[in-house]
C-alpha cells in the first residue's frame, strides 16, 4: 500500500507550499477527559504553527499544543505531517476541512456563516422528512422502527458503528439513529431518548451517576459496549423483539365420524374413530366435509364410553362435541391441530 501511494504521488507530481497558512483534513477526533476536544490533522499544504487560529467544520480554535504520532511535542508541522492538536471549541467530524485563519474574529465569522448556511437546508429537510415518514407509515402500517442514540469515544468508532447498524435495516424493521456524537452520555441524551422512545448506545463511554439516576427515573435503557460485534448482536435481538410472533399450525390427529348422536342439552355428539395421531380435549379442530372446511373452532367435549378423557389415541373410538356447532354428519372428518408460537426472524 505504501509503495502504491508513493508511486501515485510521484506520477501525479504532487507538490505543496510550506510558506503559507496551513490547510488539511481531520483524520480523527475525540473528547479527552483531561485535554478536552482533540483532533488528528493531516497537513496537506502550508505549515501549522503553535498559536495559529483555525476553523474545521463547524468548530474553531487556537493551537494550544501539537504532538506527533509518538506523542512528542512539536512547534510546527509542514505538508504531509499528521499532528494531534488541542484547543478546539468542539469535536469535529472525521474528514472535515482544516484551515488556518488570521485571527479569532475571522474564525468566528467563518463559523457563524457556516452555521447559518446549514440551518436553512436542515429546516427544509426536517419538514420534508417528516412528511415522507408520515406517508410511509400510512402506506406501510406494519413497519416497525427502532430509535437509537449513539455515543462513542472517537469519531471513527462512531462512524463505523453507524455504518454497521445501517446495514441491518430490513423491509420489516427500520433502524433510525436520531442523534450521534462523541463524548460521555449527557442529560440531553436522556431527555431526547425519553421523548422519542430511543435506546442509548455508549461505545467506550460511560454515564456518570447523576445521568444514570435520571435515566432510571425516565426509564431510559442505556447499554454500554466496547466491542462493535456485541452492539450488533444485541440490536439484532431488539429488532427481532419488535416483530410479531409467528404461529405455526401442527396437525396432531384426524378422526372420522361414524355415527351422530343427539343428546338433550348437549346437542349433537359425533361418534368417531381416531384414524391417525391423537385427539386432545380443548384443542382446536376443523370439520371437513368432502375436504371442504365447514367449521373451525375448539373441541368442547371428549368422551370415551361415558367418561370424560383428556386424549384418545389412534384406533380407539370416542365421542366428540364441537363447541357451539351441531351440524355434524356421518362421513365428516375432524382434523385436530395445535398452533405453536415461534419467535420471528429477520
Amino acid at each position: 500500500l505504501l509503495a502504491l501511494i508513493l508511486l501515485q504521488a510521484e506520477v501525479l507530481e504532487l507538490q505543496a507550499n510550506p510558506d503559507r497558512p496551513a490547510r488539511g483534513n481531520i483524520v480523527e477526533a475525540e473528547l479527552d477527559r483531561s485535554m478536552g476536544p482533540v483532533a488528528t490533522v493531516l497537513i496537506s499544504n502550508g505549515t501549522l504553527k503553535q498559536g495559529d487560529y483555525f476553523v474545521c467544520g463547524e468548530h474553531y480554535g487556537r493551537v494550544r499544543a501539537m504532538q506527533d504520532h509518538m506523542g512528542r511535542k512539536m512547534d510546527s508541522a509542514g505538508p504531509s505531517r499528521p499532528v494531534k492538536i488541542t484547543g478546539i471549541t468542539g469535536v469535529p467530524f472525521a474528514g472535515d476541512e482544516f484551515a488556518v485563519v488570521p485571527d479569532e474574529k475571522s474564525a468566528k465569522e467563518v463559523i457563524e456563516n457556516r452555521k447559518a448556511r446549514s440551518r436553512k437546508p436542515e429546516g427544509a429537510r426536517k419538514g420534508l422528512t417528516s412528511l415522507d415518514d408520515l406517508f410511509e407509515r400510512m402506506k406501510d402500517g406494519d413497519v416497525k422502527e427502532l430509535n437509537l442514540i449513539l455515543r462513542a469515544d472517537v469519531q471513527g468508532s462512531l462512524e463505523a458503528l453507524t455504518d454497521s447498524l445501517m446495514k441491518m435495516v430490513t423491509d420489516v424493521v427500520r433502524l433510525k439513529v436520531i442523534h450521534s456524537a462523541t463524548g460521555a452520555i449527557t442529560e440531553g441524551d436522556i431527555m431526547l431518548a425519553s421523548a422519542s422512545d430511543a435506546i442509548i448506545i455508549g461505545f467506550n463511554v460511560r454515564a456518570n451517576p447523576r445521568v444514570a439516576d435520571i435515566a432510571e427515573k425516565e426509564k431510559v435503557d442505556i447499554r454500554h459496549y466496547d466491542v462493535i460485534y456485541n452492539v450488533l448482536k444485541d440490536i439484532r435481538q431488539a429488532m427481532t423483539g419488535l416483530l410479531d410472533p409467528v404461529f405455526e399450525e401442527h396437525v396432531i390427529g384426524r378422526a372420522e365420524i361414524r355415527e351422530v348422536f343427539r343428546v338433550p342439552k348437549l346437542g349433537s355428539v359425533a361418534g368417531c374413530q381416531v384414524t391417525s395421531g391423537h385427539v386432545e380435549r380443548n384443542s382446536r379442530a376443523r370439520l371437513l366435509r368432502d375436504d371442504v372446511v365447514v367449521f373451525d373452532g375448539k373441541i368442547g367435549s371428549l368422551r370415551r364410553f361415558k367418561e370424560d378423557v383428556k386424549a384418545v389415541q389412534t384406533g380407539y373410538e370416542c365421542g366428540i362435541g364441537l363447541e357451539n356447532f351441531n351440524d355434524v354428519k356421518q362421513g365428516d372428518v375432524i382434523e385436530v391441530y395445535q398452533m405453536e408460537q415461534t419467535a420471528a426472524e429477520l
